[in-house]
């Protein structure tokens, strides 16, 4: 039973700051008081009812440039109630894993009135991230001092602000202190061991956490690839023809490690609780525009746009575009050829150390190219979805993966695949997926670590400089903590409704105008890219690592490299993100899944491409491809029928689920059956109420039912 709102005070005059709202420069003052007057209000007046304070000296001077910089915080009681609004699900006593209710708060596990750590710190920002997003519109027709500010009932007060510019950016703050152990539990040690997945998902999330896990999972899944491929490589290295038994494996590989990280995913996810977390209605994203209209499923407010045009321009614009581009991308690879071509006859012609030097530098500059356009084209992706206005988010997320997805494949698989089956060089297809494999690791791990990291350090040496020449006797300590932090990239998990600046990576050259922010922020991603590479990287190795076993090794290597700065990023570079619940990766798991089906076909055509298979078939090759063709049909039958034999669920997850479900359908009764039972109990007491007494018996009146 939920409590009433209007029967709590949570107010509480000394609070933790844990959220950071910034407002553009020049925001007029009657804005401030009314969006801090709506976050303060309480929930039956249509407020937050949190608690928020300028970012200002001790002696309540503010500093220069931070006027409209705010701190936002909740007493322990409003985030207990908020965790029961947004429905967290916690471990109770019992040890089972139960929605969290304020009413029935002591039977869960570790909770105490005074244990201010019963709610994670990712869990008490994620509250209060719901709850700045929840200040809805009331009678307020505009935002005050913005007359094209349109307000409407209903309409989220945040996404407004944010779409108009006036709010440049809400983050959560950092904790040091926790920061500081996380830190040296994830990477301050050096020495391979597992992540602290639990303390990961403590500090940021379920989503970053899940991250970090599939990271981890797949690196330990391509241990025994790496280990058959070493001795592979090392006795079979100049002959091209043994490759049919690796490939052979690579197809049963490719395919269970996706179905056991299903089962290993739901057990984190239970343990966490986003595993039963029910899914919300979901809202317009910000960027969302149209003519105000009625949602015809709430009946409420809000802009409307026709499905017809939005097909238009996906069908009639951004289809050709894309179709355009892998043109150009194929066009670019015959490029590439040629420069192989010219490389090759060079080395024929001189014959010495340079030359077969030279014979690398094609497959390197291409790599360079790929990524060069791999970058170019996902802001064109991002540009385009967004111009095709879709409502929701989820959409919205779905066609630019499609969009990024399919181009990124044939730009760095299409050259592999046509050396493989029209140019059949088996010599040429190592040489060109060790180059690609080497080259792009070797450009993400700069990009994507060291570059922001060296640009965060000159950044806060900027900051603190700028901090020290104000002179303040005061603690600098929280002040220097909010200007560095808001200076910071922004890493934001996929999913979130707010995004990150347009360029993640190299932040120096972000948009400084409040409407080149607003437009920026809504075409970012951040789990995005991270998931992109391994999704890539799972590419090269299954569909043709069977002729360069190698590939597994460097795949190894790299992925733990990328734990190490990845964590980095997170702990040193970005902005904190907020957290997000979530049950599993998302559509990544589907394209994973897909990226294997064609592994299957990949491998099964170069087993029939083997010398070994050909001189079986010397005299018929009909007869081969007929063969090649029914066992890959066979394959992949069996593929499918593996998915669908090996549970998502371990069992007894699935026990505990069940059990959840059942426990759950008795409460509904009990909730509903009082009423009727009341009903039905007045009807028996009308029926069969006494008329008299006999020998102190009481006698009542016979009643008969007619049946209709």
């Amino acid at each position: 039973m939920k409590e009433s709102w209007s029967a709590f005070d949570t107010f509480e005059p000394h609070f933790r700051p844990l959220v950071v709202i910034e407002l553009a420069k020049g925001t007029k003052e009657e804005t401030k008081e009314w969006l801090t007057q709506r976050i303060v209000d309480k929930k039956k007046n249509g407020g937050a009812q949190l608690l928020v304070k300028p970012l200002v000296k001790e002696n309540g001077g503010k500093i220069d440039g931070n006027q409209n910089i705010y701190l936002v915080g909740a007493s322990h009681l409003r985030l207990l109630l908020g965790a029961e609004t947004v429905g967290l699900v916690k471990e109770c006593n019992d040890s089972s894993m139960r929605t969290f209710t304020y009413s029935s708060r002591n039977t869960f596990k570790d909770f105490a009135e005074d244990n201010h750590d019963f709610l994670t710190m990712a869990e008490r920002q994620y509250i209060i991230k719901h709850e700045l997003e929840n200040l809805r519109a009331r009678d307020e027709k505009m935002i005050p001092g913005y007359p094209q500010a349109k307000l409407y009932p209903g309409k989220s007060i945040i996404r407004r602000l944010l779409t108009n510019g006036i709010l440049v950016q809400i983050f959560p703050l950092h904790d040091s202190e926790k920061l500081k152990k996380l830190r040296y539990a994830w990477y301050g040690q050096m020495k391979i061991s597992y992540q602290p997945l639990d303390e990961i998902r403590c500090y940021f999330g379920e989503t970053v956490a899940l991250y970090f896990g599939f990271l981890e999972y797949f690196t330990f899944a391509l241990v025994p690839m790496a280990l058959i491929g070493i001795p592979y490589y090392v006795f079979a290295w100049e002959d091209y023809d043994k490759y049919v038994m690796f490939a052979s494996f690579n197809l049963l590989w490719s395919t269970v490690i996706l179905e056991v990280w299903k089962r290993y995913c739901a057990t984190m996810t239970y343990r966490w609780g986003t595993l039963l977390m029910k899914r919300q209605f979901e809202e317009p994203r910000p960027g969302f525009h149209g003519v105000l209209g009625i949602n015809p499923v709430t009946g409420k407010e809000e802009p409307v746009y026709s499905s017809i045009k939005r097909q238009i321009r996906i069908y009639l614009v951004s289809l050709p575009f894309v179709c355009l581009c892998l043109y150009f991308s194929l066009n670019v690879m015959m490029i590439y050829f040629e420069l192989e071509t010219w490389a090759l006859d060079f080395h024929e012609e001189n014959e010495s150390c340079f030359s077969n030097l030279m014979l690398f530098v094609p497959s390197i500059i291409y790599a360079i190219v790929i990524e060069m356009m791999n970058r170019a084209y996902r802001y064109a992706a991002e540009f385009l979805t967004s111009w095709e206005n879709h409502r929701l988010e989820s959409s919205y997320q779905n066609h630019l993966i499609l969009k990024v997805l399919v181009f990124n494949f044939l730009n760095c698989f299409a050259s592999l695949f046509y050396i493989a089956f029209v140019l059949f060089d088996m010599k040429l297809l190592r040489q060109s997926l060790a180059t690609l494999l080497i080259t792009s690791q070797i450009l993400n791990q700069f990009v994507e670590a060291l570059l922001p990291y060296w640009l965060q350090k000159r950044r806060h040496k900027k900051v603190k400089k700028r901090m020290y020449s104000l002179k303040m006797d005061t603690d600098l300590s929280l002040f220097e903590q909010v200007n560095l932090e808001k200076e910071m990239g922004t890493y934001i998990c996929l999913g979130e409704d707010h995004k990150k600046d347009c360029c993640k990576i190299c932040q120096e050259f972000r948009p400084r105008t409040i409407k080149e922010r607003a437009a920026a922020e809504d075409s970012s991603y951040g789990t995005f890219d991270d998931y992109l590479e391994l999704f890539l990287l799972f590419g090269y190795v299954s569909l043709f690592s069977c002729v360069y076993p190698l590939a597994a090794v460097f795949a190894v290597l790299n992925n733990i490299t990328e734990m190490y700065s990845d964590a980095l990023k997170m702990c040193r570079v970005f902005k904190r993100p907020f957290s997000e619940l979530t049950a599993n990766i998302g559509v990544w798991q589907l394209a994973f899944e897909t990226m294997s089906v064609i592994s299957v076909v990949t491998n099964c055509a170069l087993i029939g491409l083997s010398p070994q298979v050909n001189a079986l078939f010397s005299e018929s090759k009909t007869d081969l491809i007929l063969i090649v063709v029914l066992v890959e049909h066979i394959l992949l039958a069996l593929k499918f029928v593996m998915a669908f034999v090996i549970p998502d669920k371990p069992q007894d997850i699935q026990l505990k689920l069940a059990r959840l479900e059942f426990e759950s359908l008795e409460a509904l009764k009990q909730q509903e059956y009082p009423s009727c039972l009341s009903s039905t109990e007045k009807l028996w007491e009308r029926q069969f109420s006494p008329v008299g007494t006999l020998s102190s018996q009481p006698i009542y009146r016979k009643v008969s039912f007619s049946r209709r």
